[in-house]
């Protein structure tokens, strides 16, 4: 049974200029924009200094500057297993060109030629949600849209690929926590905090 009142606060790193262009970014190590920087500093305010138990971060530099400007910089643990799902011959390409070549292509249900299974990181993020339960309160996660989407699912207990079903902004923040024993989702995608 899972702990009651375990919680998993989520953040989408902010803007680069490869998520402002659609292009599917797993390896490349791109810094935010300077609105990503805006958008993460908006989560400082945000999340208030929030006395986390862990902070876990994606080693990627963008993940990196969101946990940092956020204000969790010295809490920081980086960890390989919140890396975005790595999408092999398909890094740098939007969806649109993709579907040149392969119509229809859709990326939790047809995968990426040379790319990591979503199967694959699917057991990456059942490792995060056993050290998130296991913590001694509540626990923040830095990282990817793709691969923080099949966090989402594995939390709720369904495949991996049901993360096609949660669209995740840059800069935005989740929220999954227990209720009655049973893990759910309280928020998604709130992007309240974006500066306007």
């Amino acid at each position: 049974m899972a702990r009651e009142g375990a919680r998993i606060v989520v953040v989408r790193h902010g803007q680069t200029e490869w998520s402002k262009s659609g292009q599917h970014t797993s390896t490349t190590d791109l810094p935010l924009l300077e609105e990503g920087v805006a958008q993460a500093r908006g989560l400082a305010a945000r999340l208030a200094g929030h006395p986390f138990a862990l902070v876990l971060s994606s080693p990627r530099q963008r993940a990196l500057q969101t946990a940092e400007a956020a204000g969790y910089g010295a809490k920081i643990e980086v960890t390989d297993d919140l890396v975005e799902l790595a999408y092999g011959a398909y890094e740098g390409k939007t969806s649109a060109e993709i579907r040149v070549t392969r119509p229809g292509w859709d990326l939790f249900r047809d995968g990426t030629p040379d790319g990591e299974t979503v199967g694959a990181a699917g057991a990456r993020c059942d490792r995060i949600i056993e050290r998130a339960l296991a913590a001694d309160g509540d626990v923040a996660v830095f990282a990817h849209g793709h691969i923080l989407r099949i966090l989402a699912a594995r939390w709720v207990e369904e495949a991996a690929s049901f993360g096609a079903r949660f669209a995740l902004d840059t800069a935005s923040i989740g929220d999954l926590g227990i209720e009655h024993g049973r893990r759910v989702i309280w928020t998604w995608n709130d992007t309240s905090h974006h500066p306007r």
